[in-house]
């Protein structure tokens, strides 16, 4: 049996990547179930979203594939940059501050594991 990669993905999430990929980096190379666990006791705010994402792409691979979770690991997990919003603050003397609200795009692909 060849390796399927399965991919789901995340869009236009309102953290920035530097953020997600903190997380992203405790999860990355782990089987699903150990990753689970691990976004579950994380406590960023960005581990809510990848674990929603995470938990689309196990779906995927059991809907579409036919492949079991317990053989599935995170082969791949980026975040990257969305548009960024501009607002802009008041500051001293009439001036303007500007405030970028980040945005990113966030994929995870798993493989299953086969000898």
């Amino acid at each position: 049996m060849e390796n399927t990669t399965v991919k789901a993905q995340g869009k236009y999430i309102r953290q920035s990547p530097y953020k997600m990929r903190l997380v992203l980096n405790l999860i990355r190379g782990l089987d699903v179930q150990e990753a689970l666990n691990v976004l579950t006791f994380t406590k960023r705010r960005a581990a809510v979203e990848i674990k929603q994402v995470l938990e689309s792409a196990i779906s995927n691979a059991e809907a579409n594939y036919n492949l079991n979770a317990s053989d599935l690991y995170i082969s791949k997990a980026i975040a990257d940059e969305g548009p960024t919003l501009k607002r802009f603050r008041p500051r001293a003397r009439g001036r303007a501050g500007r405030i970028n609200k980040r945005t990113s795009h966030l994929l995870i692909e798993l493989e299953s594991v086969s000898e």
